[in-house]
């Protein structure tokens, strides 16, 4: 990513991150987002987002344009917008934070997904490259059984509880939550659809990730009028919730 102006960057989007459709995923463009937005903001950690899909985003060349709302003691606010060919696809709000400085009540009324060690789990996609869903070559995905819907069966239960890790070894980072809350299959596969496109993602991250895997848990419990929301939990290899997104996303039959 390249400064190209007061609060303006250049970037190159890669195909290397292409979800269902093979078009870039969205929570690899909202990462895209945030790494402009974490150089002109004055903390380290987003806190929340809230990104908008207005169109489809290609690979290709892309301009990033940041605006900083305001800046507090303890979070600052911003916006980005991701233009391409003078269009604007992808708009972002984040306020950021200092995560290890957060101080406070805590209280957990969820546990962890109960999951076998990821050894002694099934490779999602056994190792394989899928054509037009290159994403599934940068994360690994350990499930305890594979969905129906990889056997042609889907279940008609859109729950899923999996871990998850980037596939070359990169350990997470809070940076990197916003986009591995988009990193999976839509849990409506498991009614037998085809996927679904986003429409807005909401993310919190809650605290820093530590190294290792990541127990997740996604649902879908409501669709109405061919939209559906999608929750998803993170959370990191000493039991800490680490993250947790909501999206609203159309079924393509719509």
């Amino acid at each position: 990513m390249e400064a190209v102006s007061d609060g303006a960057f250049r970037a190159t989007i890669s195909d290397r991150w292409n979800a269902l459709g093979d078009r870039p995923n969205g929570g690899y463009l909202l990462a895209v987002a945030l790494q402009a937005l974490a150089r002109v903001l004055p903390f380290p950690d987003p806190l929340t987002v809230a990104a908008f899909y207005l169109r489809p985003t290609a690979p290709g060349p892309i301009e990033i344009r940041t605006e900083v709302a305001r800046v507090g003691r303890r979070v600052a606010t911003g916006e980005a917008r991701l233009v391409q060919g003078g269009i604007e696809t992808v708009r972002a709000v984040a306020t950021f934070t200092t995560l290890d400085a957060a101080a406070g009540r805590t209280l957990l009324l969820a546990e962890r997904p109960d999951l076998p060690p990821p050894e002694s789990t099934i490779d999602l996609v056994g190792g394989r490259s899928l054509p037009g869903i290159s994403i599934v070559d940068r994360f690994e995905y350990r499930v305890p059984a594979l969905p129906g819907w990889v056997r042609g069966q889907p279940t008609g239960d859109p729950r899923v509880q999996l871990w998850l890790r980037f596939r070359d070894g990169r350990e997470p980072d809070a940076l990197s939550l916003p986009l591995i809350v988009d990193a999976l299959f839509p849990a409506v596969m498991e009614l037998g659809e085809p996927g679904s496109s986003t429409l807005e993602l909401s993310v919190h991250v809650r605290a820093r990730p530590a190294p290792g895997w990541l127990a997740c848990r996604v649902l879908t419990r409501h669709v109405i009028g061919g939209y559906h929301e999608e929750d998803f939990e993170v959370w990191d290899s000493r039991g800490t919730l680490v993250a947790q997104s909501r999206q609203l996303a159309l079924l393509p039959s719509a």
